[in-house]
């Protein structure tokens, strides 16, 4: 088992997924988070602004961005899932973590197409988000939530694609 453990951590490809220890997927995935985050704080905002228009374009243009970078994310990601020996606790919470953000991602893209396809007759008075594809971001980014921590998991439990002790050992060293 340690010679599957030490293979866990080392990538399947390091120009795909970045090099032993430092994983391109955590910092894709600061797109999509920030970007669905940020849509959030301005379709919320849609509610209360004098002249929300431009909050509700924006917050669709947000979630664009989210799931784009999600994608970017998702290759990453499934890369860093091939060197994750299968049957173990660590594989089955890369497969929930992976599920979960594929529904979240697929949940944003139906609400970018769902606000699309909303007339203006179909928006709320003066522009602002309507109720809703306001309720399906929320709870897809409360689904996001679980998700991260289930990555959080992933990376500081079970430390995949994290360096091992020896290896972060120099970091600590005078």
């Amino acid at each position: 088992m340690t010679g599957e453990l030490h293979e866990a951590k080392r990538p399947v490809s390091a120009l795909l997924a970045g090099p032993y220890g430092h994983p391109f997927h955590p910092m894709l995935v600061a797109v999509p988070i920030g970007a669905w985050v940020a849509s959030m704080v301005f379709d919320l905002a849609s509610r209360f602004a004098p002249d929300p228009g431009f909050l509700a374009e924006g917050s669709t243009w947000l979630i664009a961005i989210g799931v784009l970078g999600a994608v970017a994310a998702a290759m990453a990601g499934f890369l860093d899932l091939f060197a994750i020996p299968a049957g173990t606790p660590a594989f089955r919470t890369g497969l929930l973590h992976m599920g979960l953000n594929l529904v979240i991602t697929a949940a944003y893209a139906a609400g970018f197409l769902w606000r699309q396809a909303l007339s203006p007759a179909d928006s709320p008075a003066g522009g602002q988000v309507a109720l809703g594809p306001l309720l399906l971001s929320a709870g897809s980014l409360a689904l996001l939530v679980v998700s991260g921590y289930l990555g959080g998991k992933l990376a500081y439990r079970y430390g995949v694609r994290v360096a091992d002790e020896a290896t972060q050992a120099g970091g600590f060293r005078r």
